[in-house]
């Protein structure tokens, strides 16, 4: 309890005049509203549990209101017609605002969220905002194909001439997560606009106040009415109703991978497209060449970040049996160094998780773990006024097929196991349902190239972890997921593809 900082600094004025509103609105054709049956809930802040303002609770009449709007913005709207030149421009606009509007924005996703404010204002946002720019410049950059074809039945004195086009796929339902709600929304929104799509979109009921102030902004950078809509609220009522809904051509997704088959069940009445970044387990393996400094910094970093709720968190590490004691010893120095606190405290490191029933989820599985046999190096306890922080946490003595080795914990919570050889370390780290990122720390450049060839994940990096830009692909295999979010990969999940054969 000792090493949780209460002092937190006053939010700036515009995040506190954002709170002073009291309540938030959904976004439906273009105007702010209150949901059709007049429902609202609290967002608290996670570290002290105190309610920061009112969000609405929107319901299935709301989607129906907002794929409606959606629908008529991309069948008659401007955003059809519009050259894509020019939505590239309200793009590049939208990143300038998020720019201009970062401080603000990082105060918000740490008070809803509980994050430190660093993660916000130096990595996330900034990505939002990388996200608004690279997509920008892909929105006159969809291109079909001309096809030589073979064939050879066309009536006498004409040919055929074969080609391709790339068109929107139409009204996208995008849901996002609570983990790290502005840059996984950007990674949503940015390739469906640049596409030429609308977008209905449903934030996490925990994390709603940065997806409102992006509407906001986007709205200011020129968006045209019902391109965007946001309705906010309950899973299972906002979110299971645009899984379901028959307007809706595609949903876009991140978040647990049970939820993804929620959504996969509720998508199928219409058999609209889906793509799901759903869960990991992903593996760092530390190799007895590696530069120990840098792999045990690395892998301290790979999940204690964001207080481990991250999907791509390197919640597994294997390091080889002659440095195991040398890397354990200095992954739980590092932890035991991290400063917690409440996110708005400047000197914070590591805040809360994003509420109490998430950390007693956490605590959960810690106490399944030392049920089962392992030993807790460091960390494995609860703290905070309102029992939402995690101490850093480093296991060991973990056999395979214990839950904390196998299910996606989702916290600081790091399992740290030996190996002898490469083979054996590929077959753990294989051993998963998982297949979303892994990490090799290694001064064999071949070595690791051959280990990336066999290793089953979505991402691999090599000395380093959780290396992104909004160019680079982002997602997984197995049971993490469909799709690809990010880098030009992402512009595939919002076109449809027309082959055109004419007889000229």
């Amino acid at each position: 309890m000792s090493r949780i900082d209460p002092l937190v600094q006053q939010l700036g004025k515009a995040a506190q005049a954002f709170i002073d509103r009291q309540k938030a609105q959904i976004l439906v054709g273009g105007q702010w509203t209150d949901p059709a049956d007049g429902a609202f809930f609290t967002t608290s802040d996670p570290a002290t549990g105190k309610p920061i303002t009112q969000i609405a609770r929107g319901g299935a009449s709301d989607i129906e209101k907002a794929v409606k709007a959606a629908r008529s913005a991309f069948d008659g709207g401007p955003w059809s017609t519009m050259t894509p030149a020019a939505r590239g421009r309200i793009l590049w606009q939208i990143a300038d605002l998020l720019e201009a509007n970062i401080d603000e924005l990082a105060e918000l996703e740490t008070l809803d969220q509980g994050k430190a404010l660093y993660v916000g204002r130096w990595a996330e946002i900034p990505g939002a905002i990388g996200q608004f720019r690279f997509f920008s410049g892909m929105a006159d950059k969809i291109e079909g194909s001309t096809i030589q074809d073979s064939i050879a039945y066309q009536p006498e004195g004409k040919q055929v001439f074969s080609y391709t086009l790339k068109q929107p796929v139409g009204v996208v339902g995008a849901i996002v997560p609570w983990n790290s709600p502005l840059v996984l929304t950007a990674m949503k929104l940015a390739p469906a606009l640049a596409a030429g799509c609308t977008i209905v979109l449903k934030p996490s009921e925990d994390t709603s106040l940065t997806a409102i102030r992006l509407a906001e902004l986007m709205t200011e950078a020129g968006l045209p009415d019902g391109v965007l809509n946001v309705v906010t609220g309950y899973g299972a009522e906002a979110g299971a109703a645009l899984a379901a809904h028959k307007g809706v051509d595609k949903i876009t997704f991140t978040g647990s991978t049970a939820t993804g088959r929620a959504i996969l069940d509720a998508a199928k009445g219409n058999l609209k497209r889906v793509t799901l970044e759903l869960g990991g387990k992903s593996p760092v393996i530390i190799m007895p060449d590696a530069d120990l400094d840098a792999a045990i910094a690395g892998a301290a970093n790979a999940i204690f970040f964001n207080a481990g709720q991250v999907c791509i968190a390197g919640s597994r590490l294997y390091a080889h049996s002659s440095i195991f004691d040398r890397v354990a010893e200095g992954v739980v120095s590092a932890a035991e160094s991290i400063a917690m606190g409440h996110g708005l405290n400047p000197a914070t490191q590591m805040g809360p998780l994003v509420s109490s029933a998430h950390a007693a989820k956490v605590a959960d599985f810690i106490a399944d773990g030392k049920k089962s046999g392992a030993s807790i190096l460091c960390g494995g306890e609860t703290a905070g006024e309102n029992a939402s922080f995690i101490t850093p946490t480093v296991v060991t003595g973990v056999r395979p097929d214990m839950r904390i080795a196998r299910e996606e914990v989702f916290g600081p919570v790091l399992t740290a196991m030996p190996f002898d050889d490469v083979d054996e370390v590929i077959t753990a780290s294989n051993d998963s349902d998982y297949g979303l990122a892994a990490s090799i720390w290694t001064e064999g450049l071949s070595s690791a190239v051959r280990m990336t060839e066999r290793l089953q994940a979505g991402t691999v990096w090599i000395n380093g972890h959780a290396m992104y830009d909004a160019s680079l692909p982002i997602g997984g295999i197995k049971q993490s997921g469909w799709g690809r979010d990010s880098g030009k990969a992402a512009m595939d999940n919002y076109l449809n593809l027309k082959t055109v054969c004419a007889i000229v």
